[in-house]
């Protein structure tokens, strides 16, 4: 399959930060030894919404594939779609048909009695997974975000005709997922899935660029310049075993030219910066272009 060509399966959720958008230039800055069928391991230890994984997959030939996210509700939706999607897609269905047949006030409190019940314990792994896409497809912008106790709070998205159940794809990602390990760890814990023959692509919670802009809490866990440098000196690791490395991150030039925090932490690394759409902004009009990162030890 070409570059350009349309895939067969796609992200399930909606993901901030997402790199469909970005899928041409990553393409052109993959290893020429992936491009040759040269590696045989592919690990995504930050894998989010997953368009890297699918479209990696459906475009290049790996022998394993493995993917990780600390994001327990997320990986639950991975391994359910991979082993009981079809369970999924009938709670889907009825998630679907009782919020279609309300009207807008009352969707919204459908939203809400979702929502509490996401957060409550005792869900079955299918319910859970089935809210997840529910409040994902119906929220505010899409957004994954949670408070300090691990509850999801983002409000209501108004939307008037969210893709609740895209049955075609969902069958097409659980058939994709039949090859792929699911872990739900720290990512340092891929650490013995890789040698050599591996490439792993690294996106992990962006480095805000300004206090206002922090969606970093994708799970209880702060993702803070501690873990970005913790991050960075596992990459070191990797990099000098002979894995080939690409990063994902946010720019700090875009706010302060001066601020050379990634510029420092991969100083010994290819460091690109391409352009990106911001997506994350309630004003529309301020989601103009901005610059990311993608950091390259090859």
């Amino acid at each position: 399959m070409k570059l350009g060509e349309k895939t067969y399966a796609k992200p399930f959720v909606k993901w901030a930060g997402g790199k469909r958008q970005l899928i041409a230039v990553i393409n052109e800055s993959l290893p020429s030894e992936l491009k040759e069928g040269k590696i045989t391991r592919y690990i995504e230890p930050f894998v989010g919404g997953g368009a890297m994984l699918f479209y990696l997959s459906q475009n290049y030939k790996f022998d394993e594939i493995i993917i990780n996210d600390l994001n327990l509700d997320l990986i639950n939706i991975y391994i359910t779609i991979k082993n009981d999607v079809n369970k999924l897609i009938e709670e889907l269905r009825k998630l679907s048909y009782e919020y279609f047949k309300l009207d807008n006030e009352d969707r919204k409190d459908y939203y809400s009695t979702i929502r509490s019940k996401f957060n409550n314990d005792g869900l079955d792994e299918i319910k859970k997974s089935a809210y997840f896409i529910f409040l994902n497809r119906t929220c505010f912008n899409g957004l994954y975000r949670v408070n300090k106790k691990g509850q999801f709070n983002v409000p209501y998205g108004k939307y008037k005709k969210p893709l609740i159940l895209d049955e075609d794809n969902l069958l097409n990602v659980s058939k994709l997922l039949q090859n792929v390990t699911i872990f739900n760890k720290d990512f340092e814990d891929m650490d013995t899935y890789i040698d050599e023959n591996t490439f792993v692509y690294f996106d992990p919670p962006y480095r805000p660029l300004n206090k206002t802009s922090s969606f970093t809490s994708y799970n209880e866990y702060k993702f803070d310049d501690r873990e970005q440098i913790r991050l960075a000196n596992f990459y070191k690791k990797l990099s000098s075993r002979g894995a080939k490395l690409m990063l994902s991150n946010s720019d700090p030039k875009n706010v302060d030219s001066s601020d050379d925090f990634f510029d420092i932490l991969y100083k010994e690394n290819n460091i690109i910066r391409v352009g990106a759409k911001r997506n994350i902004n309630s004003n529309a009009n301020k989601r103009g272009k901005i610059n990311e990162l993608l950091i390259l030890n090859y």
